[in-house]
């Protein structure tokens, strides 16, 4: 049976269905807990109210935020400000944050805590010139949260070609331009490498702004290799298609990282075990969300755990292939002569691999072969 772990809320808190989560799909999700008052000596409340009541969960922490969002004196001897870039509120504990350099920068936001937020994701936000969102309904509701204010105008597959030419103007006239995607780290099965690429070519500057991954954290949780992996994206939704887009990535060494929506989470574990065998896999569900769930085992036995479609957004992290010795070729030969009669060519290959210990590429070169001269 596959373990289960269930992270977040108050312990015992249940959750039904199978895991999963997702980046750039969905609204970030707080964690349902009281607000704390601030104590008497605490600074009087500043610019990120709304994320101070909807996160905090203790006094601590709401005097975290509070001093997080605090103005500072950007120059405690009073001296006149200089001219050039406009300035910001300041964020962080020691001093002013410096004014932005034109530019696009590719901000991650959270994928369900809002807590996940960075420091410098805020100094961005607070201070572009233009936010490009993917929804823009997705990300005022994250702006109002830490009461920012800047313009924003979507950018997203349907427009992209047309608004990036007006992007790429505005980084001409050296604007400050954020890009942000409905939930975690942009680019990451969301638009906007064209954007990052004509930027570059254009010598606009290309910042980083790293922050929550839906990837990483299915993979960190997972419990399997880390040193080598792929992000393989959604695999198609037809049934004939998927099964060639996992055997395509049947025979790669290094562990596999997918995305997953609910009622389609079943139908892929079934022909991940198909086309992959039966390795050793995580699913994720809701990271970092309130309900947060990681169920780990082989791959026949998550997908035997699912009755009913899980809700939410989805990781599945699946095990590299187990090292094998060299398989025999006479011993292939014949594997492949006893199956290819009552097997399609593929089948037989997969089938004729797993028993010599031969990698499934060269399994299917050589049915093909023999098939051929039959």
């Amino acid at each position: 049976m596959p373990s289960r772990v269930m992270i977040g809320g108050d312990a015992g808190v249940a959750t039904d269905g199978v895991p999963g989560a997702g980046e750039g799909r969905g609204e970030s999700e707080l964690p349902q807990a009281a607000t704390a008052s601030p104590s008497a000596s605490a600074p009087a409340r500043a610019s990120i109210p709304r994320a101070e009541g909807l996160c905090a969960r203790s006094s601590r922490d709401v005097d975290a935020v509070l001093l997080m969002s605090r103005p500072i004196d950007p120059d405690p001897e009073g001296r006149e400000p200089q001219s050039g870039p406009k300035a910001r509120e300041p964020r962080g504990a020691g001093r002013a944050s410096p004014p932005l350099e034109g530019g696009l920068y590719v901000v991650a936001t959270p994928i369900g805590n809002l807590r996940d937020i960075t420091l410098r994701a805020l100094d961005v936000l607070g201070g572009a010139d233009l936010v490009l969102a993917e929804d823009t309904r997705v990300a005022r509701k994250l702006l109002d949260a830490f009461s920012l204010s800047p313009q924003v105008t979507s950018y997203h597959e349907h427009n992209a070609e047309s608004a990036r030419p007006k992007v790429l103007a505005a980084l001409a006239a050296g604007k400050t331009v954020a890009l942000i995607s409905d939930a975690g780290t942009p680019l990451i099965s969301d638009p906007g490498y064209k954007l990052v690429r004509d930027a570059a070519a254009a010598g606009h500057r290309v910042f980083p702004i790293p922050g929550a991954s839906a990837l990483l954290s299915g993979l960190v949780v997972a419990g399997l290799p880390t040193d080598r992996f792929l992000f393989a994206g959604f695999a198609p939704s037809k049934a004939g298609a998927r099964a060639t887009f996992f055997d395509e990535l049947a025979d790669i060494s290094a562990t596999l990282v997918f995305y997953e929506t609910g009622p389609r989470l079943k139908a892929s574990l079934e022909a991940m075990h198909a086309a992959f065998g039966d390795r050793e896999a995580a699913v994720g569900r809701e990271l970092t969300k309130f309900f947060e769930e990681v169920r780990r085992g082989r791959l026949s036995a998550l997908a035997a755990a699912i009755d009913v479609d899980p809700k939410g957004e989805i990781v599945v992290v699946v095990a590299p292939p187990e090292e094998k010795p060299v398989g025999d070729e006479a011993a292939l030969d014949a594997a492949l002569r006893r199956f290819l009669p009552s097997h399609p060519v593929k089948e037989a290959a997969r089938l004729a691999a797993e028993e010599t210990a031969v990698m499934r590429r060269d399994a299917y070169a050589r049915a093909l072969i023999l098939k051929d001269q039959a």
